[in-house]
Parts: C-alpha cells; sequence; structure tokens
C-alpha cells in the first residue's frame, strides 16, 4: 500500500515555493496601492498551491506510464517507482485540478467571469505539459510554459482578482518569478539529459546541450535581478531589498556553472526554489515598508 509518506513525496513538495512566491509577489504589489484582499490572496494561494500539487501528480502518472522515470536520478516517482498504481496517480492529480478549479471559481466569481477562461487553459496546460499524445514538455516547450503560468499569469493574476485593475509592477514582479520559475526546470532538465535522451524526451536543455543549458540558467538568473530594479524603478526603491536573493542563487550559479552533473544537481533545485521565494519575500517586504 502507498503511505502518506509516499504520497506527500510524490506531490513534490520541494517545488511548493515555486507556487508560494508568484502570489506572495502579486500580493504585494496590490498591498502597495492599497488593494490587498487578503481573503482572495488566500484563495489565489490555494489555486497555485493545487495546481504545483496537480502538475506534480500529472508528471508522475505520464512519465511514469512512458518509461520516461524507469532510470530516474531525482527524487521517488509514484509510478515510476511502482509504490502507486498509474490510477490512483491520475486521480490525485484531477482531485488536485479540481481544488484548484473550485477556488478558481469563487475568484471569478468575486471579480471577473472570463477568469473562468484563464484557469481552465492553466489546467490543460499542466495536464499537457507531460500528459497526451504530444506533450509540450517534450518538444522543448517547457520553459516557455513556466514562465508564462507559474510568472506572468501567476503573479499578475494574483495582483489583478485584488486591485482589478492592471499594475505595470505586476508584469515585472511577473518576470521576476517566472524567470527563476523557469530557472527551477532548467536544472531539473539539465540534470536529466542523459535519461532524458534515452527516453526521447527532447526538452530544451536536450536540444541545447549541457553546456549552453549551464548559460541559460544563468542567464535566467540574471533576468531575475534586473525584474528587482524594473519592479523599484516603478514603485519605491525600497524594492531593491529583492537583490538579497542572489545571496542564494549565487550558490546555486557556481554549481551549475561548475559543471555539476545528476545528483550533485538535486541541490540546486531547492537553491533555486529558496531563491525565487526569497526574491518575493525581499521585493514584498520592500513593497510594504514603503506603505508604512
Amino acid at each position: 500500500m502507498t503511505s502518506p509518506a509516499d504520497w506527500l513525496a510524490g506531490a513534490r513538495p520541494r517545488t511548493l515555493p515555486a507556487a508560494v512566491a508568484p502570489v506572495l509577489a502579486g500580493t504585494a504589489v496590490a498591498a502597495y496601492a492599497d488593494r490587498a484582499v487578503w481573503w482572495k490572496a488566500l484563495l489565489a494561494l490555494v489555486v497555485s498551491l493545487a495546481l504545483q500539487v496537480g502538475v506534480n501528480y500529472a508528471n508522475d502518472y505520464s512519465d511514469g506510464i512512458r518509461g520516461t522515470d524507469d532510470d530516474r536520478v531525482g527524487p521517488m516517482r509514484l509510478v515510476g517507482s511502482g509504490a502507486a498504481s498509474p490510477a490512483a496517480v491520475k486521480a490525485a492529480a484531477f482531485v488536485s485540478f479540481g481544488v484548484a478549479g473550485l477556488a478558481g471559481l469563487v475568484l471569478a466569481a468575486t471579480t471577473a467571469w472570463w477568469m473562468v477562461a484563464v484557469g481552465v487553459v492553466c489546467i490543460l496546460a499542466a495536464w499537457f505539459y507531460t500528459g497526451g499524445k504530444r506533450p509540450y514538455g517534450y518538444l522543448g516547450l517547457g520553459e516557455v510554459m513556466v514562465f508564462v503560468f507559474f510568472g506572468l499569469v501567476a503573479v499578475t493574476g494574483t495582483a489583478y482578482v485584488q486591485a482589478e485593475r492592471w499594475q505595470w509592477p505586476a508584469l515585472y514582479a511577473a518576470v521576476g518569478i517566472g524567470a527563476l520559475a523557469c530557472a527551477i526546470l532548467v536544472a531539473n532538465n539539465l540534470r536529466d539529459i542523459p535519461s532524458d535522451t534515452v527516453a526521447g524526451k527532447r526538452t530544451l536543455a536536450v536540444r541545447l546541450g549541457a553546456e549552453r543549458t549551464r548559460g541559460l540558467y544563468a542567464l535566467l538568473v540574471l533576468a531575475a535581478a534586473a525584474a528587482v530594479v524594473a519592479v523599484a524603478a516603478a514603485t519605491t526603491w525600497w524594492a531593491l531589498l529583492g537583490l538579497g536573493f542572489l545571496v542564494v542563487a549565487g550558490r546555486a550559479v557556481r554549481v551549475v556553472l561548475g559543471g555539476a552533473t545528476g545528483p550533485a544537481l538535486i541541490p540546486v533545485l531547492q537553491q533555486t526554489g529558496v531563491a525565487q521565494l526569497v526574491w518575493a519575500l525581499l521585493v514584498a517586504l520592500g513593497l510594504l515598508v514603503h506603505g508604512a
């Protein structure tokens, strides 16, 4: 039988900062404009966390039935390891998507009904990353979609449901959060180049090769730093506190550029997730300090 610890591991809790950070950043932008609505922020957090867990289970299921995880270097996968049946993992993914959908419906009903369409697209994107006959994650498009949905949509959406208006600082924050979300995936795919190549999974890392992928990782960290400056220029220079994320991200960059491979890259995923959360926390602190 699958234990609760197995299900928790399958949910990949180390990826959850990537779901918290965009909601924190978007809420901070709304708070800077005196438009924060805390119960909507909490619902947005439920949506983001449920989508992240859902996509993790969906990837576990889809990669598992394709055999992509048969020779896996990273954390345990439920289907690939045989710890859970494919049907059970697929059901867990859809339950998670259902939770995200219900919370999203409440936000749409209290903000704008067109947001239902955005939510549907988000769920479809989460499933077809590795699901379906032609998953876009196998075609090298994963980073693009992560940037769009866990960066642009998540941050600007969180800000919009609270402020109910467009805010340019939300877009700049979304670029920073999205860049670091991409960096997490880039590090993951860099680690998996050998196994993905054998499995026929043509990720962006497989297409670029290891050395160019390392350069892409560093470039994404630089983009996140530039986004901090853009947020500060559009709001308050207190937001430059966000550059403190480089203390954590810098260590990860050194490991990646140092040529680490396989299991040596696993800590980089966690460090990048922490760096993303620190980015959001420090930018939010700067915006709130100015408001106080």
